[in-house]
């Protein structure tokens, strides 16, 4: 059995039992819950009733979170040599061609996204085993095989992220950080909301939200109420 810290143990009590906490409440609430030395990122961890080894109740999209999420992203942007320059424009980190694709193969990893143009793939596939565990190789349900270099790279390095539901039909999804107006944190909690309801699987069937809690980094969970979340306005 895991043993928890007293500082967490602390935290614990000051959450109601077996109450469901409406949005806002629960954003203040783990907001002033936050007491270690670093910012901690605000993570929303989502069941569904999914299960995925089943291929039309697979979750995987892309969301713009409004506020950010607080990270610097890196952005690695893989082309043509003749549109290097749209890349760079859009303040992609690292940007190249064959070159880059080099440099990956020899264990270069220094960035959180690869966006990759359809036309230079074939070259890129042969980077699976490098890319594929650490969740970086390009694709078309990821958003990161593009045509539309601009505002791919824009939008990644903007708060553009990836979700997708692990093998137990479970979410696991950072979407700011502590630090963040309560406000804001709310804004880009709805927008996940909006965006996994918009992303329903067609092989969903019954109850599609089972449950919701949102934590700090090395906070505890707090369990939202599914129907305010859904409802609820600023």
């Amino acid at each position: 059995m895991k043993k928890h810290s007293r500082r967490f143990n602390t935290l614990v009590k000051k959450l109601e039992k077996d109450k469901l906490y409406a949005p806002l409440e629960a954003l203040h609430l783990m907001k002033n819950l936050s007491n270690v030395k670093f910012t901690e990122t605000a993570e929303v961890h989502i069941v569904l009733g999914l299960n995925p080894k089943y291929a039309d109740q697979q979750l995987r999209a892309t969301v713009i979170l409004p506020k950010g999420t607080g990270r610097i992203i890196r952005v690695a942007a893989v082309t043509q040599h003749n549109r290097i320059h749209e890349a760079k424009s859009a303040g992609a980190d690292l940007v190249g061609g064959e070159d880059l694709i080099d440099e990956i193969k020899k264990g270069r990893l220094d960035f959180d996204k690869l966006i990759a143009t359809p036309d230079i793939m074939m070259s890129i596939a042969k980077l699976g085993k490098i890319l594929g565990p650490k969740g970086l190789m390009p694709s078309p349900k990821a958003g990161t095989i593009t045509n539309n270099l601009v505002k791919t790279v824009k939008e990644f390095k903007a708060g553009k992220l990836e979700y997708k539901i692990d093998r137990n039909g479970i979410l696991h999804i950072p979407f700011g950080k502590v630090s963040f107006t309560t406000e804001d944190l709310y804004i880009n909690l709805i927008a996940l909301q909006e965006s996994i309801e918009k992303n329903r699987p067609q092989g969903s069937k019954g109850r599609y939200w089972k449950s919701v809690y949102i934590a700090s980094t090395m906070g505890p969970s707090i369990p939202l109420d599914i129907n305010l979340l859904r409802d609820s306005h600023l």
